[in-house]
């Protein structure tokens, strides 16, 4: 299906409406706190209920299940306004599609009867525990196990890196089960199980108010209704969700990028040297304008990206991953140009822009380094 045939894209008044309203609320309620979450490096609990009394956090679901029924595009519109403000917020809802994607595409009915309405209200949060400390990029080198015994399987293993380890109220966890074979299976463990733990929290760079750490599975078992899609199908169910939850980061990215500009912008527009305000000269004029002019275009890569998943579109893989390569390598190269406009101020974490080039850092890296989306991108052209 080509653009051409379908048209790139297109906001219905609904979703810029509901887009400005999460705008308000970003810009009035989260940006506030955008710096002491990350000096903190406390999990905003207080900005997940806001998401959750305005809906925010059932944008990805469908209305069966408690969500808006609004799609891809819809959620990727608010991930960007909440990043401009605030990115590990961002992640927030981020997380919430990609802990429960597994389940919505391949999930049986009753795990998305059990799960999905509690995730949409926000009553519950999920965990996506794929990579590990040996198998980040290749995921089938994993050493996670789980074994059949009667009617449960047993689960024993440790992953890293993992968003929402050690708040999440269940993780969907990838298992070898069949090593010869390189077969692995999908498991919903909810975190109150025996045997799970979180061996620790991993202290960052940026990102800072989302928990990142090593849960651990010790003879954890599960019942074989825990099972998302069919066992030996384990990484099926993991790119079919990370070519669709790459447009998070995505979106996050080009969140980031803007929100770095706005700010340089409004500085270089009262900062005066030589006379001028710096915004007069030409090679900060400049350098803005480039700025703006990368954003823009990584901004309509991504939404025509995700109109492609609300189609569901053949070759939606190539489409995310441009979408993801192009975001995250625009906004960490924005952020560093917006600390440069700044000077000594934007290398201090009073101004908000060196926050911002931290954070941007991780979209170059999660949901598949630029260097896997190259190679996705690559693949699709042979």
């Amino acid at each position: 299906m080509s653009a051409a045939a379908t048209g790139a894209y297109e906001l219905p008044r609904e979703h810029l409406d509901f887009r400005d309203a999460i705008r308000r609320i970003a810009q009035e309620r989260i940006a506030p706190r955008a710096h002491d979450i990350d000096e903190r490096a406390e999990y905003p609990w207080d900005v997940r209920r806001l998401l959750a009394e305005n809906d925010i956090l059932g944008l990805p679901f469908d209305e069966q299940h408690g969500g808006t029924g609004t799609g891809q595009l819809m959620l990727t519109l608010a991930v960007e306004e909440i990043a401009k403000a605030c990115a590990s917020s961002a992640l927030i809802l981020m997380v919430q599609d990609l802990g429960t994607l597994p389940i919505r595409l391949f999930g049986s009915d009753d795990l998305k009867s059990r799960l999905l309405p509690a995730c949409a209200s926000g009553e519950r949060t999920p965990a996506f525990a794929l990579s590990e400390a040996d198998a980040g990029s290749d995921p089938a080198a994993m050493r996670t196990t789980a074994w059949l015994d009667g009617d449960e399987w047993v689960i024993n293993g440790s992953k890293s890196w993992i968003t929402n380890a050690g708040i999440a109220d269940f993780y969907v966890v990838f298992a070898s089960t069949d090593r010869e074979l390189r077969r692995t299976t999908a498991f919903v463990v909810e975190a109150d199980r025996p045997g799970v733990s979180v061996a620790r929290l991993e202290k960052k760079m940026g990102i800072k108010g989302s928990p990142t750490g090593s849960p651990v599975f010790e003879d954890v078992r599960v019942p074989v209704a825990n099972v998302v899609g069919e066992p030996g199908t384990g990484l099926q169910v993991a790119f079919g969700t990370l070519e669709r939850s790459r447009l998070g980061a995505a979106a996050q990215a080009v969140g980031i990028a803007q929100g770095a500009i706005d700010y340089a912008n409004g500085y270089a527009k009262e900062r005066v040297t030589f006379g001028r305000a710096i915004h007069e000269h030409q090679a900060i004029g400049f350098k803005l304008a480039e700025m703006e002019a990368r954003t823009a275009a990584a901004r309509e890569l991504t939404y025509r990206a995700s109109a492609a998943a609300d189609r569901d579109e053949p070759d939606l893989a190539k489409w995310t991953s441009m979408a993801k390569l192009v975001a995250a390598d625009t906004a960490m190269w924005v952020a560093t140009e917006a600390v440069q406009i700044l000077g000594g101020y934007g290398y201090v974490s009073e101004f908000p822009v060196e926050r911002m080039m931290r954070d941007a850092k991780i979209t170059q890296i999660y949901e598949g380094t630029s260097e896997i989306q190259r190679l996705v991108i690559s693949r699709a052209m042979r």
